[in-house]
């Protein structure tokens, strides 16, 4: 579950991370009452006007804007809200801005120059521990730095029976040249941002940039926070947060019924029972010559009712061309999984305008091709997986 800025730095904040203090409006005219009480309490005079979409890349799609002025603010805040942000980790239809975030301006005059560092915290899966990745080259795009100059990206290996160690954030403010107060600044910080993405059952903490003031201070200027689905039922305040709207709606209404649904470009439509055989499934589309529009797994339970649902979900999709059944029959028995078919097409009628492969292997598999081939149904089957790629190919041509 991704995190707009302004929840993950108050997430951060509550583990004593320094933030870039900030409050959010709904529109043009809250805008200017927030920059108003963020002057009082901060002593601010410009306002950073930043848009509120999980997507990264706002500031070059015209999303985050400074403010010199209350009237700056407003008009700003009025462009920003409402609009379809397009950024590079967005479609080519962009994001719908519901929100901003007015911040406080951070980049202020003081003894030395400001600095701005990359950070993130995540799990390394090929050793099983987190990772604090970081770099001197932030505020800019860290796949750049990895590919042009990866000499200049650092890692910390952190054991997770022991959590970060002194010494390890002594490492990582060195190996960022800081000395003095920043130095011991930014041991504080990468040990409070560990903590807060161990203890909030993180899978990602992304600062960037993470700031080194002119007065030696070191805070997050943003926040990109992405929870562990699995782990929220411990977090009943973080799963408070989820803005819907940020979310595909065909996904919500998927994750309504029970359905493990990815919503992806492609062209053939996937119901599947079980991640793994998903996602071979998929593969096999791609051979086939097709391209996948989802990952869909309907999990154990593949009755008429759940099949049913499964194609409205993916019948969703305007680009869907022809629909795979792939249903291994384990836990389920394959003709009941026949049955569903054959009652969720009837029970449909018109709305099914793409042809159907269906392909059932396992438990009584026999009696469920014999089931769709006798039906009467436009459904086409299959009992081998090449014979299934063949028939997807055939549709498609």
């Amino acid at each position: 579950m991704n995190l707009h800025e302004y929840q993950g730095k108050e997430l951060l904040s509550s583990f004593g991370v320094r933030i870039q203090r900030g409050l959010v409006a709904q529109n043009a005219e809250e805008a200017v009452a927030k920059a108003k009480q963020l002057t009082e309490d901060t002593g601010t005079g410009w306002h950073v006007i930043k848009a509120q979409v999980h997507a990264g890349g706002r500031g070059k799609g015209g999303g985050v804007k400074l403010a010199k002025n209350l009237d700056e603010v407003k008009d700003i805040a009025g462009q920003i809200i409402g609009m379809d942000l397009v950024t590079p980790q967005t479609s080519a239809e962009g994001k719908r801005v519901h929100q901003v975030l007015v911040a406080e301006d951070v980049y202020y005059p003081g003894d030395s120059e400001p600095n701005e560092f990359y950070m993130s915290v995540l799990l390394n899966r090929s050793n099983g521990r987190n990772m604090i990745m970081y770099s001197t080259e932030g505020g800019m795009d860290i796949e750049e730095v990895a590919e042009k100059t990866p000499h200049l990206i650092f890692t910390e290996e952190i054991d997770p029976a022991t959590g970060i160690l002194p010494f390890q954030a002594r490492r990582v403010a060195f190996n960022l040249g800081l000395s003095g107060m920043a130095f011991k600044e930014m041991t504080k910080f990468v040990t409070a941002l560990y903590t807060a993405y161990d203890k909030s059952d993180a899978s990602l903490f992304e600062i960037n940039p993470v700031l080194k003031t002119s007065d030696d201070k070191i805070m997050a200027v943003d926040a990109k926070v992405t929870l562990d689905d699995n782990a929220l039922y411990r977090h009943k305040d973080l799963a408070e947060l989820r803005d819907l709207r940020e979310e595909s709606p065909i996904e919500v209404e998927a994750g309504e019924l029970g359905l493990n649904y990815v919503d992806l470009d492609g062209n053939v439509g996937c119901m599947v029972n079980g991640a793994g055989l998903a996602m071979a499934t998929m593969d096999l589309i791609k051979q086939a010559g097709g391209e996948p529009a989802n990952f869909l797994d309907v999990g154990g339970t593949a009755d008429a009712a759940r099949v049913e649902a499964a194609f409205r979900i993916i019948l969703k999709d305007p680009n869907v061309k022809a629909i795979l059944i792939n249903i291994f029959g384990g836990i389920v028995r394959c003709d009941r999984v026949a049955q569903g078919v054959v009652d969720a097409y009837k029970n449909m009628g018109d709305a099914i305008q793409v042809p159907i492969i269906v392909r059932l292997q396992g438990t009584n598999a026999d009696i469920a091709k014999e089931l769709i081939d006798n039906s009467g149904l436009d459904v086409l089957s299959a009992t081998e997986f090449q014979e299934a790629a063949d028939k997807v190919q055939q549709v498609l041509s």
